[in-house]
């Protein structure tokens, strides 16, 4: 195969069944599973992705009973009639070429509602509700639930199934002696407690017959105490493979777990050793995850023998092309997933559709559509940030004629800072990104170029744009602009982008995204252990379960380089209003950095020893902190000047991103903005 990617690429026989390459669509909950009126829309999301090249698609979960529910009235499957609805979305796949499979979840104690059921009463730090205790004859039921809802899926003509064995879920949750405390035949020995997983794949696998795929999830570092050792994890393997399944699929980390598995700030493809040591040890194929976003790494991965599929779920939300592009030499080309989860599992736990921040067409694909235009016109961007760059090159993908202009000297805008950001180094994927979109659709990019009224006006543009982004706001604070001069107050982009040094003290004045971000930056000085996986691992605590039951080991933390002070007026917890899966993530690097966060602060003055605070309403204790700088993230205000002097020229004029609101930086809604009105004018 004359391609970069040739084990990426290549075929996969399993025997009754031929896959046309090594890349599995991982299973992603977006919401579209919970409402049969949205399976149209499911229907589009999985065909998008058959049609753009994918090996095997894996549906988000579906519980195989109320029991096994995510959340009240969550996606499930238990009837004949419920699997007839399923029929158009495998069929729309397989006209795709593709082949898909149902991922059956059941969530034990993490199920969002009353009737949760587990091995043993124990409540999880993820849920508020404690689960019922099961007993053997409940446990019956369980099983026979897994059993008719994988026949159902056959009936419904899925090419297989997918049994979630881990991530801290139900089936996970009676392996291990954390969740497991029964006495019972199906608690205290290992082969007790594995007896369910073998039980449901044997029992699957007789009613299936031979030819349907069964994927295992497969646990294979749990991070959490009392989970498997690593001899567990293979004899759990090896009993697996002798039950009847068809591909162990890898699963790293559960919800509970305090280490980062998936976000921007984990190294890519950092778990791939783990499936690598269980190579040799089974003999059906092996399916590495985690942090595999770009066909490269993939291939590595493949070539070094570390797994025989790789699982990606969010790279095919920002590009469902991903593979036909890898194909067709196009790999430049690819939208590649940053990590972000703010557009997909931040909306998940939300209860809203999941999306891609870099990708707003993602499980939006019926209503979110770039036509090309009846009547190409011309339209002047200006702004080449996320919201310009979205917009800019859905006009010109459409076939309109496109100036792009933005006075810097590159394109990028606020995310220029964010790639600068330690753990944020994909940022700068969306830049490469957008570069090479803007060639490919013919944009006009006018860098260096501070667009005014008279260009604007005489340039013979049918609409202009604004997505001039922010301005920093000026928190007013005594003394602040004084010392602006001699660089003891700083701007954050002065900060990121290294045209000033700090000093070994600092204080960071607004926590949020802004100020997490430039609190990092400092305590790491510029070192990511994103780039480092030796580092990360030391950093987290994370160490081959061979070594250390679960995976787990004592944090080795380096001390940071600054001494660092991060401040908010609120009294709210800080970093309370960051993402909902990655915020704990922030909050957690800080601590170990030491730090030291405070709410409720006032801001008395800035003068030669440093920054002067006090307390809540009655400016209680006044506190010097002797500081050698203090570095302003005290919010933005949108940059807009050219609007209304457009509009009393008659100019046809319109505001998306920062420009439009800058509450708080916020990329995700910058390019939906974009995006959506390109789509539309």
């Amino acid at each position: 195969m004359n391609t970069p990617y040739p084990h990426l690429l290549a075929p996969l026989d399993l025997g009754f069944v031929r896959l046309r390459n090594r890349v599995l669509m991982g299973s992603m909950h977006t919401g579209l599973e919970d409402d049969p009126k949205k399976f149209t829309r499911l229907e589009a999301y999985f065909a998008e992705r058959a049609r753009g090249g994918v090996g095997l698609i894996v549906t988000g979960g579906f519980a195989p009973n109320i029991a096994g529910w995510a959340a009240p009235f969550s996606g499930r499957l238990t009837t004949r009639a419920a699997a007839a609805r399923h029929r158009p979305i495998t069929a729309a796949v397989h006209a795709e070429g593709g082949h898909i499979a149902l991922q059956i979840l059941h969530t034990g104690r993490y199920g969002y509602h009353p009737l949760a059921v587990a091995p043993s009463r124990l409540k999880s730090p993820i849920s508020p509700f404690t689960p019922r205790a099961l007993s053997a004859r409940g446990i019956e039921r369980q099983i026979r639930a897994f059993v008719r809802c994988a026949s159902l899926a056959r009936e419904a003509g899925y090419d297989g199934v997918e049994i979630m064995g881990s991530e801290g879920y139900f089936i996970n949750q009676f392996i291990a002696a954390h969740t497991n405390r029964r006495t019972d035949g199906w608690g205290g020995s290992f082969e007790n407690r594995i007896r369910l997983p073998l039980e449901i794949v044997a029992r699957t696998r007789a009613a299936v017959g031979r030819d349907f795929i069964l994927v295992y999830r497969l646990s294979m570092l749990d991070l959490v105490p009392e989970g498997s050792d690593w001899n567990e994890v293979v004899q759990l393997a090896q009993a697996i493979e002798r039950a009847g399944a068809t591909i162990i699929n890898t699963g790293i980390g559960w919800h509970e777990a305090r280490v980062p598995t998936i976000a921007t700030s984990v190294p890519r493809a950092a778990f791939a050793w783990v499936t690598r040591k269980l190579k040799g040890q089974v003999g059906i194929p092996l399916c590495a995850t985690n942090r595999i976003n770009t066909p490269d790494v993939a291939e590595q991965i493949l070539a070094g023998g570390d797994a025989d599929m790789v699982s990606m779920a969010r790279p095919l939300l920002a590009d469902p092309d991903f593979v036909n592009k890898a194909a067709a030499g196009r790999a430049d080309e690819i939208n590649t997933c940053i990590a972000c989860n703010q557009a997909c599992l931040d909306h998940v736990f939300q209860r809203k559709i999941a999306s891609c921040l870099v990708n707003p067409r993602a499980g939006h694909e019926t209503e979110l559509r770039y036509q090309p235009a009846t009547k190409p016109r011309r339209f002047a961007v200006v702004g080449a940030g996320p919201a310009g760059l979205a917009c800019a090159t859905v006009l010109a993908g459409r076939g309109h004629q496109v100036d792009l202009f933005d006075s810097a000297a590159e394109i990028g805008g606020q995310f220029n800072l964010a790639r600068r950001v330690p753990g944020k180094e994909e940022f700068g994927e969306t830049l490469r990104y957008f570069r090479r979109r803007l060639q490919v659709t013919g944009v006009n990019v006018r860098l260096g170029v501070r667009a005014d009224v008279p260009l604007l006006r005489d340039g013979g543009y049918d609409e202009v744009v604004l997505a001039t982004g922010v301005t920093p706001r000026n928190p007013s604070i005594p003394g602040a602009d004084e010392h602006r001069a001699s660089g003891r107050v700083l701007g954050y982009a002065e900060v990121l982008l290294g045209r000033r040094e700090c000093g070994p003290r600092v204080a960071v004045i607004g926590a949020g995204g802004i100020g997490f971000d430039v609190a990092e930056f400092l305590v790491s000085d510029r070192h990511s252990s994103a780039l480092d996986l030796a580092a990360w691992q030391r950093e987290w605590g994370v160490t081959d379960p061979a070594v250390a039951r679960s995976g787990l080991a004592a944090p080795a933390v380096e001390p940071p380089a600054r001494r660092v002070y991060l401040l908010q007026r609120k009294a709210t917890p800080l970093g309370k209003g960051l993402g909902k899966t990655t915020g704990w993530i922030h909050r957690a690097a800080l601590r170990m950095k030491r730090v030291e966060m405070m709410g409720g602060v006032n801001y008395e003055t800035i003068d030669a020893r440093g920054l002067l605070v006090s307390f809540g309403e009655a400016r209680a204790s006044p506190t010097l902190l002797e500081v050698d700088n203090v570095v302003l993230c005290a919010g933005q205000e949108p940059l807009c000047d050219l609007y209304e002097p457009l509009r009393h020229a008659g100019i046809t004029v319109h505001k998306i991103g920062g420009a439009a609101v800058a509450a708080e930086l916020d990329a995700k809604r910058a390019i939906d903005q974009g995006a959506r009105l390109a789509a539309r004018l």
